[in-house]
């Protein structure tokens, strides 16, 4: 068997002999591993195992680009180049569509005997999700693009019964934040199809970008494609119509269908920046190149808003053949329509009472142009304000409200919570894992939820019609940074959608996803292992003997070593607290049955003596200083000015998002008791008692994810802290956390109670 770069050593559990070579069945390979879990499953005695002679024997011409879609993928992996066959008694693939079964249209029926293998279904779609089951039962390997020896290519004979438990079966992804090129949608196509996910959400439009090209309007892509971030770097992408029909095509040969996003009335930037008429002020505008919400939005009063919108969608419907048409709706502010002449003489003649109802108004025009081209209209849970289009689908994210009013009115509704169903959310402790724009939403969380909500009556809960996890994309600004926010949760979202709740056990998942994750190594897919929680910082103070513990979200074994080399397979297990008593490097990594490893953490600990308070005479207050200029890093702020001296009693700087400039506090801190104490900053700079602690100079940083520990005396202790107006990454340091805050170990993080400056500071 080959063996993948990251198995270091491969982990055997049995060995057999065929064709005088050895061969190894992988632990992970071992018994039943199907994601979605299978509403009924029956293991039999016996397995069947896939050979160059295996024939395929289809019975309706309809399935011949199933059989030939699976042939293909065998092929890769096996070598074997399997032929049509009309009957045979042995070493079979047979599919059937057969009207008679007593399943939804894309349920089927399996049976893995010895002899052969017969899939059963009413449709083309069923017969393909019972393929990917078959391809499930074999070895994980079977994914993988190139050819692999020995190994025999054996599956356990089952007989299943299986159909979704929901027809919306769906995954979002933001490419107008940060874009993806063609190559990467068509990867996670491949990995939605594998796990019997059916509809991807494609959001193309925001105010950050443009991405889809609009032939009668070509400013779209030639403007509205092209962000100047911040730092004056350039991030663009757009995709042609030729590219977006390669994609729906090749979405469909996979059963999924394509449901294209165009953002209306707010979230609309990117098309104003192109044609500053639709607006309510005339623009000029740009592109924004910071996160958030922006309170230009298309023009309501504006009869060129809806002819330009219908132009748009007459364009984008003919390329998606789907049903469904998502206009977004969500997020838009009324502050240019309560101010425009235009939309309030729009609400006076419609005799609309407030700026909601005109919302509910625009949509409704945009409803029925959408109906012109035989598509339901799906909209964000926002869409309710003012009044709910007749027709509707609401998609539900700020929390379940939404979905629950919009199914208990008879509308469809389709679920995905932020708290739940956002796959952008950090999978674990801010210590330990990247910036996102919230924290944290385990894998087990998403696992656990349940769309069909109790609050909806019963009669009305089967407008509940799916879910959908949702990769919004600020945060991800790069295809392995996505991968990893998506993966494993989106098999996750794939098992909720598809298996009855009461068939549902999340101790049998994980140990499913173990196979599971070994196939998407075979499709390169930068998924998320759990990285060792635990110490709150990656330096760590002592000043004494004492002990570090160490955990996982999903209770992985994890290795470590006290050496300074890097861990591996066989380094010393994690059982117990590693106890510490001077400095010294600890590296440590989460550990999978397939011998892959997470990341590596560091851990940096540090003996010390306790940094010496301040003996002199404070006062209550702290300093703070302003310098004027367009500082962005903080070698930028060597020569500022500093002015505008003044005493003030906390962290609370309220400086407009405009401003340029830095701001500098100085001054003292109270620690309560001698100790080792976590400190942590949102801001560009720390210093304790003239010492550089923290520095997120240049760096994208929120949630107070940065940190450090250090060793301090009961007392005062001085700090310097910087802060500079700027934009790292879409994100504005004004809207971090002013100050810093900290914590003993094991506490919860704060600011410091009391601050000081020195007596002679003056006011």
């Amino acid at each position: 068997m080959r063996i993948k770069p990251f198995c270091l050593i491969p982990l055997f559990s049995l060995v057999f002999f065929a064709c005088g070579e050895k061969m190894v069945v992988k632990p992970y390979n071992e018994g039943l591993h199907i994601i979605p879990e299978p509403e009924r499953i029956t293991q039999q005695t016996g397995e069947f195992v896939l050979n160059p002679n295996t024939l395929f024997i289809i019975d309706n011409d309809t399935l011949d680009a199933v059989a030939g879609y699976f042939k293909y993928k065998i092929k890769q992996s096996t070598g074997y180049q399997l032929a049509d066959g009309q009957e045979a008694e042995r070493n079979y693939i047979r599919l059937a569509l057969d009207t008679t079964l007593n399943l939804k249209e894309e349920g089927y029926k399996l049976a893995v005997l010895p002899e052969g293998i017969w899939v059963r279904s009413q449709s083309p779609q069923g017969i393909f999700y019972g393929m990917q089951t078959v391809m499930q039962l074999l070895p994980a390997e079977i994914e993988s693009g190139q050819v692999i020896n020995n190994i025999v290519w054996a599956m356990p004979c089952v007989e299943i019964e299986d159909e979704p438990a929901y027809s919306y079966r769906g995954m979002m992804l933001d490419v107008s934040r940060h874009f993806h090129d063609v190559a990467f949608v068509k990867k996670q196509l491949d990995i939605m199809a594998m796990f019997k996910l059916n509809r991807f959400h494609w959001h193309l439009t925001n105010d950050h970008l443009w991405t889809i090209e609009i032939k009668k309007y070509p400013r779209l892509t030639e403007v509205g494609s092209v962000r100047r971030n911040a730092d004056g770097s350039i991030h663009k992408g757009f995709y042609t119509q030729e590219q977006i029909k390669e994609v729906v095509a090749y979405a469909a040969e996979r059963f999924i269908t394509v449901i294209p996003e165009v953002e209306l009335p707010g979230h609309a930037l990117a098309a104003l920046t192109a044609y500053p008429e639709l607006s309510c002020t005339g623009g000029p505008f740009q592109l924004r190149n910071k996160w958030g919400v922006e309170e230009d939005v298309y023009c309501a009063g504006n009869e060129q808003t809806f002819k330009f919108l219908e132009d748009v969608i007459n364009e984008v419907a003919s390329l998606f053949p789907g049903k469904y048409f998502h206009i977004g709706g969500d997020e838009c502010p009324k502050v240019r329509w309560n101010a425009c002449p235009k939309c309030r003489k729009r609400m006076r003649n419609e005799k609309l009472k407030d700026a909601h109802e005109l919302q509910s108004y625009f949509v409704h025009r945009i409803e029925k142009v959408v109906l012109a081209h035989g598509k339901r209209m799906v909209g964000w849970d926002e869409i309710l304000e003012g009044g709910l289009a007749p027709t509707a689908t609401v998609m539900s994210w700020r929390g379940e409200e939404g979905g629950i009013e919009a199914a208990s009115m008879g509308h469809d509704v389709i679920m995905t919570p932020a708290k739940w169903l956002y796959l952008d959310f950090g999978q674990g402790n801010i210590e330990v894992e990247p910036i996102t724009i919230n924290f944290k939403t385990l894998l087990s969380k998403t696992y656990h939820y349940n769309p069909a909500s109790e609050k909806i009556p019963a009669e009305q809960r089967s407008h509940v019609i799916g879910a959908q996890g949702n990769m919004w994309a600020e945060y991800a600004v790069n295809p392995d940074h996505t991968e990893y926010m998506l993966y494993p949760r989106l098999l996750a979202v794939a098992e909720l959608t598809w298996t009855p709740a009461d068939r549902k056990d999340y101790a049998s998942f994980e140990r499913r996803l173990d196979n599971q994750l070994v196939r998407l190594d075979e499709h390169h897919i930068h998924y998320h292992i759990p990285l060792p929680e635990g110490p709150m910082a990656d330096r760590v103070a002592i000043v004494g003997p004492d002990t570090l513990s160490f955990s996982n979200s999903r209770n992985l074994p994890m290795v470590y070593t006290l050496d300074g080399s890097e861990p591996a397979v066989h380094s010393k297990r994690y059982s117990a607290p590693i106890v510490v008593d001077g400095s010294q490097t600890i590296r440590i990594a989460t550990l999978l049955s397939s011998g892959k490893m997470s990341r590596v953490r560091t851990i940096e600990v540090v003996k010390e003596p306790l940094w010496p308070s301040y003996k002199e005479r404070t006062e209550p207050g702290v300093s703070l200083m302003y310098a004027e200029g367009d500082f962005y890093f903080v070698k930028d702020t060597e020569n500022a000015a500093w002015k505008d001296e003044k005493i003030v009693d906390d962290f609370n700087l309220k400086p407009v998002l405009e401003d340029k400039g830095a701001f500098c506090y100085t001054g003292y801190f109270d620690v309560p008791q001698d100790g080792v104490y976590y400190v942590s900053t949102e801001m560009d700079e720390l210093q304790i008692d003239g010492k550089l602690v923290l520095s997120n100079d240049g760096k994208l940083v929120r949630h107070s994810h940065t940190r450090t520990s250090l060793a301090l005396e009961k007392g005062k202790h001085a700090f310097r802290l910087l802060f500079i107006n700027n934009n790292i990454g879409g994100y504005p340091r004004i809207w971090n956390n002013k100050g810093f805050v900290m914590a003993g170990k094991g506490e919860d993080f704060q600011t410091p109670v009391t601050l000081f400056h020195e007596v002679t500071k003056r006011v």
